[in-house]
């Protein structure tokens, strides 16, 4: 029993006084948690019923830190897709509310690294250190925010740079059937990106694990993954999560770009994404439409690849090449999805399996294939001969077709026919093996000036790594000339002929 008030340490109205003054200076807050529960789930797709205040597209929490989004609003229920194995999550299951939208880690972190869609590493290197998330869904840049597409994408696959040429801020489709080598180009592209200065993310989107590894392997051993991400949803995750796999890649690739830097992501491949929608939105009892896609399939594609572009240089001048690829059956370029990307995007490569299995490598058909943005994004000095490539070799080819009907051939279509094949000859490559731009130029110039005439078939490979390996040496101020955007001089293409037939051994 207290005596006396004032030995107590806090008197009553100095008490009183005191809890008011804290009260003033920290206001209790009330907040709210909803909870929903798990009704059914099946397949990649949970039925949740609860949350009245959960919003489309937001993420929400299952037991065991397992993660979903919304995808359907209906007023009893609402329709989520699992980002996570479904073992765990049964009818009954708690589920909160995140009051976030789907986020990626974005920043130099990443680079080297292989991670899922939702930014947790898959190679074993430890946590991804960044600090900064940005949602996966973004608006593509407006069209007065767009600079035109100018500078190319140096692919060191020939036939592309001299006849179908790639821009930086491109959208190019690859697309053939199964094994034709579409895969092999795009790595051979990244390959190439080694020492130019752009940062490469290549997205897998339904591939098996083991070719996943053997990209990355290879990678490692030619030392080109420092400057590559690694975004996989590989066949064994949910379809879910191979839904919103390009997405986070692409957001990935505009932090890199609104810092002024080029980026080049690889969609691997578009088909099984649409896939992959195609199953959610039937498990959501969604209206279906030709080869029962749901309605919106264009719109998923449109609004993704929309956001590669260059970018004018009053915000940075950053560049985002887009390279989807698409798998056809049975050479069937008219199918849905094929006919929706190539509306889409700014032209097209088409392999053909006719051609590989003619040992036709790479298998691209030139008349089927296409580049929109063309030789505005070529060297000068590639672009001022390039035509004439490109119209004699589409000759060739309707020449040789009618040859084949044909008993008696003229002298004239004869020698176009040896151009042509030498061309083709020209043309084929290696695997994993790209030509710099300033070789591809000197090939290219000697064999339409006929030095290659007097060489078999057979010869034409050995003479093209001849120049390789000895013209950077004989001539390298013609080199840094390309380099530099100027044009071929007359004099000079004689001086660079002449280092030709000294490598060849040809008589001047």
């Amino acid at each position: 029993m207290i005596k006396d008030k004032e030995s107590f340490p806090y008197p009553c109205d100095k008490g009183q006084a005191f809890i008011a003054q804290f009260l003033q200076e920290h206001p209790p807050q009330i907040s709210f948690q909803e909870f929903g529960q798990v009704s059914l789930v099946d397949k990649g797709v949970a039925q949740v019923q609860g949350l009245p205040h959960v919003q489309m597209e937001e993420m929400i929490l299952f037991s065991k830190e397992k993660f979903g989004f919304v995808l359907n609003l209906e007023p009893d229920e609402i329709g989520a897709i699992l980002l996570d194995p479904e073992e765990e999550i049964q009818a009954g299951s708690q589920v909160t509310q995140t009051k976030h939208t789907i986020s990626v880690p974005v920043g130099n972190e990443l680079l080297g690294r292989v991670i899922d869609p939702l930014g947790r590493p898959l190679d074993n290197k430890g946590k991804i250190k960044s600090d900064l998330r940005w949602p996966i869904e973004r608006k593509a840049p407006s069209l007065m925010d767009r600079a035109p597409v100018n500078v190319p994408l140096e692919t060191g696959i020939q036939m592309i740079d001299a006849l179908i040429p790639i821009g930086r801020g491109q959208r190019e489709l690859l697309l053939g059937d199964r094994q034709t080598g579409k895969t092999t180009l795009a790595i051979d592209t990244i390959l190439n990106q080694k020492d130019k200065n752009v940062i490469c993310i290549y997205c897998s989107i339904g591939q098996r694990s083991a070719s996943i590894g053997n990209i990355i392997d290879y990678l490692t051993k030619k030392e080109a993954l420092e400057h590559c991400i690694f975004v996989v949803a590989s066949g064994e995750d949910t379809p879910g999560l191979n839904f919103i796999a390009p997405y986070s890649a692409t957001s990935i690739g505009e932090y890199f770009r609104e810092k002024g830097k080029d980026v080049l992501v690889v969609y691997d491949d578009l088909t099984h994404h649409a896939r992959s929608y195609r199953e959610i939105s039937l498990l959501l009892r969604r209206p279906p439409t030709r080869e029962a896609y749901p309605g919106d399939i264009f719109y998923i594609h449109s609004r993704l690849l929309e956001r590669a572009t260059h970018l004018k240089k009053e915000l940075g001048g950053g560049s985002l090449t887009a390279l989807p690829i698409i798998e056809t059956e049975a050479q069937n370029i008219s199918a849905y999805i094929p006919t929706n990307l190539i509306s889409i995007t700014d032209g097209q490569i088409y392999l053909s399996p006719t051609l590989f299995q003619e040992k036709i490598v790479p298998a691209i058909d030139v008349g089927k294939s296409v580049s929109r943005v063309g030789g505005k994004t070529q060297l000068p000095a590639y672009a001022s001969f390039i035509g004439k490539l490109r119209l004699f070799y589409s000759q060739f080819e309707e020449m040789e077709m009618f040859a084949r009907f044909s008993g008696r051939i003229d002298e004239e279509t004869k020698k176009i026919l040896e151009r042509g094949y030498r061309i083709r000859e020209m043309l084929k490559q290696e695997e994993h093996d790209p030509i710099s731009m300033c070789d591809q130029i000197v090939i290219t110039l000697a064999l339409l000036h006929g030095l290659f005439d007097s060489f078999a078939l057979e010869q034409v490979a050995d003479c093209k790594k001849k120049i390789r390996d000895k013209f950077s040496q004989l001539g390298p101020s013609f080199y840094q000339q390309m380099l530099r955007g100027e044009k071929i001089l007359p004099e000079n293409l004689q001086e660079i002929l002449k280092i030709v037939r000294t490598i060849l051994g040809i008589s001047q």
